[in-house]
């Protein structure tokens, strides 16, 4: 199958697109750049790239694909809040142009990377595809905006499904250091302390960037009827924890390191357990890694690495990636790219 990938240089683009090239698919990636030389360790290996904004894709890009995946996106909670205007130009209203262009091209899967953040503050209950969706944030707004846009044109030529995916963690060659499993266990690795702001309570859903990975190759190649205009958490029960759960399996996993619950942002109202029955049942999808298992993964792959606390505060941390992209002038005021990194 010959599939374009968007954000294929991302920290879940690199994971997988080596897996959708092993297992046989004609991978070309889409990509503007912001983190390519964001790596820890050796770079991984592209697949053939276009160097296009994702607002600036046009029809004839697009001619000859069988499937889109959607990765691209700003995806950081605190990035949606700094410039919410920007976030929904990308990841709404650029997502829907795609998704609309991609038809129009004759492109029969499209494949979008959704959010389990739709939720919001969904209480102690387990939700599941159909319960309300409680949006808090620009990003998970943008997100919801999306699925619902690209739903209504959706037909027998045209099959999109939505992939709401767990908060992810895991190691990538292209890190990301500010969710929550990969930014405990950095601050464990280099300070000896796991240190948690809020008061520990809200829950969160976990997903390992392989088994995201793994969801979206079975998409990709499942029968129409299942996965038509259908949306899908991503991730599994054993990973709905509490922060000061997640911080526990940090402290087991870092030797020496300590837990501080310190409070000083308070409570969170982002705060979701989920039901991934659907996906285990209708697409057969298992997530093999636990919580405490990425915990392990990270940390030797950070002492492996080298990590060091500049990359992990800056170059990993994409808030603080995007504003020096800025502030150097290789991005302008919209986050377009107006030259190349010195």
């Amino acid at each position: 199958m010959r599939v374009l990938v968007t954000g294929h240089q991302g920290y879940l683009g690199s994971v997988l697109t080596p897996i959708l090239c092993a297992a046989g698919h004609e991978v070309t990636g889409l990509d503007i750049g912001y983190y390519a030389d964001c790596v820890l360790g050796s770079p991984p290996e592209d697949p053939p790239t276009l160097a296009v904004d994702v607002r600036d894709v046009t029809a004839a890009q697009l001619a000859g694909f069988d499937a889109v995946i959607h990765l691209a996106a700003l995806s950081n909670d605190p990035l949606g809040a700094l410039a919410p205007e920007i976030t929904y130009d990308i990841n709404h209203h650029a997502s829907v142009r795609l998704a609309r262009l991609a038809k129009a091209a004759g492109v029969r899967r499209f494949l979008y990377a959704s959010t389990c953040s739709v939720y919001g503050a969904a209480g102690e209950g387990l939700v599941a595809e159909d319960a309300p969706l409680r949006p808090l944030t620009p990003y998970a707004e943008s997100k919801v905006r999306v699925e619902d846009d690209v739903a209504a044109f959706a037909d027998s030529g045209f099959s999109p499904v939505f992939l709401r995916n767990a908060t992810a963690f895991g190691f990538s060659p292209r890190l990301r250091a500010d969710i929550v499993l990969n930014n405990l266990v950095g601050f464990a690795v280099l300070t000896s302390e796991v240190k948690v702001l809020s008061d520990g309570t809200p829950w969160r859903p976990l997903v390992h960037a392989r088994d995201i990975a793994a969801a979206f190759a079975r998409c990709l190649v499942a029968p129409i009827d299942t996965v038509h205009c259908r949306a899908y958490n991503i991730g599994t029960e054993d990973n709905n924890l509490t922060v000061a759960e997640i911080a526990r399996a940090v402290v087991d996993a870092v030797p020496g390191s300590t837990l501080v619950v310190t409070g000083e942002t308070g409570p969170d109202p982002r705060s979701y357990r989920v039901d991934f029955t659907a996906a285990r049942t209708v697409l057969g999808l298992r997530a093999a890694w636990s919580v405490a298992d990425g915990a392990a993964e990270l940390s030797a792959e950070y002492t492996a690495r080298a990590l060091t606390g500049a990359d992990f505060t800056e170059k990993f941390t994409r808030l603080a990636r995007l504003r020096m992209l800025r502030d150097t002038g290789v991005l302008d005021g919209a986050l377009r790219r107006v030259r190349q990194v010195a």
